[in-house]
């Protein structure tokens, strides 16, 4: 019967389009469809998971039985082409675009300066157009004029699972409540809109105006008469949809016989986690079968289809919360609803299946959230084997081995609670219900370190008031377990007991020894302390209360007083779960506009800003692949040193669409194999004989599409040979024992200061050789390493590379390929975020691809996987730290003497700048006495590079932390020893010779007494002690932290064109990587021109364009690094600016006289005719006493840290950051907090650390979490100092890029101090006093290192205390 189908056709529609398809490979993702074959780019490829919101999509799909259309965001990375059949897909072009309009939320996205390098905003637009669009539907009344109908805190959420890894969030979450009808204006922060102080009213009106009418579905009429069901066929594949079950059976019966690779999907979101290792050659989707996407209630339970999404589950779960109280069984389905609106993020719940998940648990041991929760209630599930169909339990489900393809889950049954209350005398049971998850984001898009969920029948005792467990069912699911489990030891033990601190102590052992995960030891001590705390969590509350009737609330008034303590404790559980508030509170942004040299000193909204939100903004990747264009993928070491004998494909892949494999060997003759070059040394591009890292380029695989490129290299075979070779050097350790260092030039070598033995000498105390160590960041930029070669005629070629210095790239093709550096041509428009990453390692990417190109002559392209980008991206130096500090009795540092080894990886790169750059920054208080070893080692690890504030973060952090080791020891405030021990404008000049300044730039001491009163830092102080008295496990910290870092400018040029008709052209050796540094130049660009002082150039910013940097067009471009750039290109083009009006003076003077007045258009009209050069360049070249300066800043964060779980918090941060006078105070707020939030990730969330071989661990956004909207600081409190003239400076500004970044230590800083109460208290609990306060918190101080600190064993210790207290 199968064989007979007629194919049909794959029709939708994308941005009312239609597409009509009869040939579908259907393994093609909907992304890759719409990145390669339609025009809308603005659908990115962050990490092919699922797991950044880069190419979110809304799908409409039209239901014609209720006739409405159903609208959905969606990752479009994981979505299969064939699965969108019939559907609308809306992109963020469609949403608005400049040829058309843009949307409001474009605008809107533009005037609050939320956009950096907007690689990420497109997706972030269509994220909240879904959410809007979708509250639109509900029957809320209508919101006022200008609003939608959605809530503020469903706006915020509307990009909780969206990556930034730029502008720390905060303007994003305002642009997302601007639209809410229940928005505070006052909670929204700074924008281009409207001015302070204006009304309500005013502001609403200065609005992109919100119409409701653009957020109905405009679903395209020619999708309604589509036919759903689907089958595409092909020689190798097909795609079937079967509508009921007998043709599912069928289908797989046939798959039996013949043995073909088979995939049943609903949505694959699957893929996201397990990658495809292999093609298949049948799809069958499952969604077409109606009885697998039903929700059935009645009075046994709720039945969902195993084809309903997560959404849709949620909605059903939801859907009879009426009333505050409610029944037991309704609670227990909201908190099922609660706990899985956590499971990922909604643009994957929204396409993601309940039964999906449920068979991942059960095939592959998925960590599942969904079999935790579900395990609990003693659901069932249904399942069809060949024609047998059987119910089981979901503990038996998953204890049975893996199902086959043949077996298909059908349904799931949550069963209504049997309510069996006999005797009416006897007090009626109630039943308990909680779900617990410990995720390093509390709002998902997160695996959990450990979930749980109880559900506990409970009664009261008539005799003692206490309560009595009739029954329990305890699920745990550990990250790391084969599967959910249940802990029936715990259940035992508890069951028909009375709830009492022993009994609950017996628990708590009991589980800890339950909970023990099957790999990764470092975490299964967390772990088990996780299980603890849940378990104590849900029980302590039922004890608790009974002691608090014991304590007067029995005046013989009442009956039946312990049975209505009883209601009490079992009422106050079942309170529907706290709704979470909004997630951030307003903060303040205070900046001062400058007017002295308009447009210069203006807060400008963002050059291109409405064109990152519409996605029309081309970043490499959107460029259109000439024809004949292949792609490439590398071929890489897994071994950390070895000799290479020989690479081989899998033979199948060799056939299909590779082309060749390049390596060392095709480098032309008077070509070298050289990678990249810096001024310390030169990166091979290739290894030739050996691999010396894991990650070291072995090959590059040429095939015609990406997806064939990545298979090949993945199915590579190499063949290593390790005999007779040294062990590789994976640890510093290991360098300093075999004296394996990089040299450091000797004017990067910093000097010491003053006599430390003298300094040692007078010291009243002495810490001697503490040691701490820092790990590694990775950079994640949205947009991985990526470029695109096309050769040209007589031996020339042209290279699009996303770097943040084409000029290096530019000689070092040239030198490669052996051909004259005017054969070679670098463009880069924009790059989707750098951090360094973009600089040096940028290099070989563009080389190779070059070097592909040359040799095939066709064009090449690379746009790095994520995990292959992860692991040879090398990020932030590790380095471990030796450190003796002498200071006096009044916290006063008298000497310091380091010895510091910084894991410079296999080539050096531009590791050489980290002496310099980690002793300038720990110079920022004064040691009285410095001296230091910095060693520079060379290990047989991917070799590590610049990334923002590279030294600078860890020299910064070691002087907090010795700061904060010298309090604790001398048992004083830690605030006070760092006032004490801040700078003098005497000892500033003896620490930073030639940066110092004059006295009154040094802002320092007025920025920390400043910031004391804005942010109230001294009553917060008592108010966190307090907090601390009356709270027993949550604890708060507070903490100050100073920056002062020295900044250095470089040669940049600059060109300055005007047109015929008063445009003008601009181009500087700076590349925008979303720091504003376009903006900037546009302002400065048009302040220059303005000296001609004509009529019409206060209009000459809209007539600037600043274009691509080019490297032929445009030489000695230099890099983009140090956060100067902006400032240096500014210059170089005011310096062009001058040179054109010193031109066009003569002229203005001669017509003026002749016509009494001129306009620029004029002017400019008549310089052409008279033949004045209207092009001007010119390189700025710092003088000695502009080179470098210095620039200071101040944070106050408070944080409050759970003891039960190690999740910390941040409350408040607040800073004070001196920006001399901005060039632009909007570009640099956005600067500000992004740095900031980059730098919490450090301190706080990223971990980025190696096995033993030295191949990273954390390779995906699975493992890797930067900050997201619910991680980054509550209220967040922004100034721009506007300090006044600075002669040196380009019209007196500071940079912003870096120095912020290494204020996010007081974050960490003030979780020491939180740590530090939970450590007192648990000493306290043990029966002794003092404090311990001398330990040391990691970095990054993640959930686990918190909790660790806090006691692993907090619970048992506190009942063990309250029971000898009793």
């Amino acid at each position: 019967m199968e064989l007979q189908k007629t194919p049909t056709s794959l029709v939708f529609g994308v941005n009312g389009e239609r597409f009509e398809l009869s040939h579908v490979d259907p393994s093609t993702t909907l992304l890759h469809f719409l990145r390669s074959r339609t025009r809308f780019k603005s659908v990115k490829l962050g990490c092919g998971e699922g797991g950044c919101g880069a190419c979110v999509v809304l799908i409409s799909r039209y239901d014609p039985v209720l006739e409405q259309v159903e609208d959905f965001t969606a990752s479009s990375c994981l979505t299969l082409l064939c699965s969108i059949h019939g559907c609308s897909i809306t992109t963020s072009e469609g949403i608005g675009n400049s040829k058309e309009g843009f949307h409001p939320i474009h605008q809107r996205f533009a005037g609050f300066h939320a956009t950096q390098c907007g690689f990420c905003t497109p997706g972030m637009c269509v994220s909240l157009f879904g959410t809007l669009v979708n509250a639109e539907k509900t029957d809320r009344a209508d919101p006022p004029d200008g609003f939608s109908k959605v809530t503020v805190s469903e706006a915020e959420k509307a990009i909780a699972g969206n990556l930034c890894r730029c502008t720390g969030y905060r303007p994003i979450a305002d642009v997302c409540k601007s639209f809410a009808a229940d928005v505070d204006m006052e909670d929204l922060g700074f924008n281009s809109f409207w001015r302070k102080g204006e009304n309500k009213d005013l502001k609403i009106s200065r609005f992109p105006r919100c119409d409701r009418n653009q957020l109905k579905s405009r679903f395209p009429m020619f999708l309604k008469e589509i036919k759903h069901d689907l089958f595409l066929a092909s020689e190798k594949h097909s795609w079937h949809r079967p509508t009921c079950l007998t043709e599912l059976q069928s289908l797989l019966r046939l798959n039996n016989s013949n043995g073909a690779r088979i995939k049943i999907v609903v949505s694959n979101t699957g893929m996201g986690y397990y990658k495809d290792k292999e093609g298949y050659d049948k799809y069958i989707d499952l969604r077409g079968i109606s009885e697998l996407s039903k929700i059935r209630k009645d009075r046994t339970g709720i039945e969902i289809g195993a084809a309903v999404t997560i959404s849709k589950a949620i909605e059903a779960l939801r859907k009879d919360i009426r009333s505050d109280l409610l029944s037991d069984y309704v609670m227990i389905l909201e908190k099922i609803a609660d706990h899985m609106s956590k499971v990922a993020s909604g643009f994957i719940r929204n396409t993601a299946s309940v039964g999906g998940n449920l068979v991942m648990a059960q095939r592959n041991n998925f960590p599942s959230d969904i079999a935790v929760i579900l395990l609990a209630v003693d659901a069932k599930v249904h399942i069809m084997t060949g024609a047998q169909f059987e119910w089981l339990t979901l503990e038996e489900f998953l204890e049975r081995s893996a199902l086959g393809l043949e077996s298909v889950l059908l349904s799931i049954k949550i069963p209504s609670l049997e309510l069996n209350q006999s005797e009416s005398s006897k007090p009626r049971g109630s039943f308990l219900f909680e779900t617990y998850r410990a995720s390093p984001r509390p709002l998902g898009n997160a695996l959990p370190y450990l979930n749980a969920a109880f559900l506990v029948k409970v009664s009261p005792c008539k005799d003692s008031g206490g309560t009595v467990i009739d029954t329990c069912r305890l699920s745990f699911g550990a990250y790391g377990s084969k599967h959910a489990i249940r802990a029936k030891k715990v259940e035992e033990l508890l069951a028909g007991k009375l709830l009492s601190s022993s009994a609950l102590y017996d628990a708590v052992n009991l589980i800890t020894a339950t909970i023990v995960s099957q790999d990764d030891n470092a975490i299964t001590a967390y772990r088990s302390s996780l299980a603890a705390g849940f378990i104590f969590q849900f029980f302590n509350p039922l004890i608790d209360s009974s002691e608090r009737i014991g304590n007067g609330y029995l005046n013989g008034n009442n009956n039946h007083p312990f049975a209505e303590d009883f209601e009490l404790k079992v009422s106050e559980k079942k309170v529907p779960h706290d709704k979470i508030p909004t997630l951030l509170t307003s903060g303040k942004q205070v900046l001062e506009a400058c007017c002295e040299y308009h447009p210069v000193g203006e807060p400008i909204v963002k050059s291109g800003a409405a064109l990152h939100a519409s996605g029309e903004a081309v970043f490499v990747d959107d460029i259109p692949s000439p024809s004949n264009c292949l792609h490439g993928a590398y071929i890489y070491s897994a071994k950390p040193l070895a000799r290479v004998r020989s690479i081989k494909l899998t033979p199948e892949l060799q056939l299909d669409g590779v082309r060749d494999i390049i390596s060392s060997k095709d480098i032309p003759n008077g070509g070298e194999n050289i990678g990249s070059k810096t001024i310390f040394g030169i990166e091979p591009l290739f290894a030739e004989e050996k691999a010396r890292c894991v990650g070291d380029r072995l090959a590059f695989v040429v095939a015609d599409t990406q997806k064939v490129a990545d298979m090949a290299a993945n199915s590579a075979v190499v063949d290593y040979d390790t005999e007779n070779l040294e062990p590789p050097i994976l640890s510093v350790e290991d360098a300093v024992e075999r004296s394996s260092f990089f040299e450091v030039p000797p004017f990067l070598d910093p000097k010491h200061v003053g006599d430390i033995s003298k300094g040692m000498a007078e010291a009243d105390h002495k810490i001697l050789s503490a040691e701490m160590k820092l790990g590694s960041q990775y950079y994640f930029y949205m947009e991985t390493q990526t470029a695109l070669a096309v050769p040209d005629e007589d031996n020339c070629i042209t290279v699009y590379s996303s770097s943040q210095c084409p000029e290096s790239i530019h000689s070092t093709i040239a030198r490669c390929l052996g051909i004259p550096e005017n054969n070679v041509r670098v463009i880069t428009r924009r790059v989707g975020g750098g951090f360094g990453g973009k600089a040096i390692k940028s290099i070989p990417v563009a080389a190779t691809c070059a070097l592909a190109a040359h040799k095939l002559q066709r064009p090449v392209r690379i746009y790095l996987n994520r995990k292959t980008d992860m692991i040879m991206a090398g990020g932030r130096h590790p380095i471990k730290i030796t450190y003796s500090v002498g200071f006096r009795n009044d916290g006063k540092i008298t000497a310091l003497e380091l010895q510091i080894l910084v894991n410079a990886g296999i080539y050096v790169d531009v590791s050489a700048i980290m002496p310099h750059n980690i002793v300038f920054a720990l110079k920022k208080y004064d040691w009285g006495a410095l001296a230091f070893d910095v060693k520079v080692c060379r290990t047989n690890h991917p070799s590590r590079s610049a990334m923002r504030g590279p030294g600078e973060v860890q020299g910064s952090f070691i002087a907090e932390a010795i700061l904060e080791n010298v309090a604790a020891t001398l048992s004083m405030d830690v605030d006070s020893v760092r006032s004490i021990n801040l700078h003098t404008h005497k000892s500033l000049q003896s620490f930073y010779e030639k940066s110092s300044g004059e006295p009154y730039e040094y802002t320092l001491p007025s920025i920390w007494s400043k910031l004391a009163v804005s942010s109230n830092y001294d009553q917060r102080t008592k108010m966190v002690k307090e907090f601390n008295r009356i709270n027993t496990w949550k604890k708060r910290g507070i903490s100050r932290v100073p920056v002062v870092i020295q900044l250095t400018l470089r040669p940049t040029p600059g060109k300055v064109s005007i047109f015929s008709d008063g445009s003008v052209v601009v181009e500087v050796g700076g590349i925008e990587l979303g720091q504003g540094l376009w903006t900037k130049v546009k302002q400065m660009a048009a302040y220059g021109l303005s000296a001609i002082q004509c009529e019409g150039t206060e209009g000459l910013f809209d007539k600037v364009r600043v274009v691509q940097s080019d490297s032929v067009s445009l030489i000695q471009g230099g890099f983009t690094a140090g956060s100067t750039t902006s400032e240096s290109s500014c210059e170089a083009v005011r310096i062009s600016c001058n040179i054109l009006v010193e031109r066009l003076k003569p002229l203005r003077e001669k017509l003026q006289e002749k016509m009494g007045s001129i306009n620029w258009d004029t002017l400019i009209i008549q310089a052409n005719l008279q033949a004045v050069n209207l092009s001007a360049s010119a390189l700025y070249t710092p003088s000695n006493d502009s080179t470098s300066y210095l620039n200071y800043g101040a944070a106050v964060s408070e944080v409050e840290i759970d003891l039960l779980n190690g999740e910390t918090r941040c409350l408040q941060t607040d800073i004070i950051y001196d920006c001399g006078q901005s060039l632009n105070p909007a570009v640099d707020l956005g600067q500000i907090e992004g740095a900031f939030v980059q730098g919490l990730g450090f301190f706080m969330l990223e971990e980025y650390e190696t096995n033993l071989d030295g191949l990273v661990l954390q390779d995906s956004t699975w493992n890797y979490k930067i900050p997201t909207l619910d991680t980054i600081p509550m209220q967040f409190n922004i100034q721009i100092l506007n300090s006044g003239h600075h002669q040196h400076r380009v019209l007196s500004s500071k940079a912003s890029g870096e120095p912020p970044l290494l204020l996010a230590a007081s974050i960490h800083c003030a979780t020491r101090a939180a740590v530090k109460e939970a450590r007192k208290q648990l000493l306290s609990w043990s029966n002794q006093d003092g404090e311990d306060s001398t330990f040391q918190l990691g970095v990054p101080a993640t959930m686990p290192v918190v909790k660790e600190l806090c006691g692993l064993h907090i619970v048992q210790t506190y009942l063990k205390w309250k029971m000898s207290n009793k």
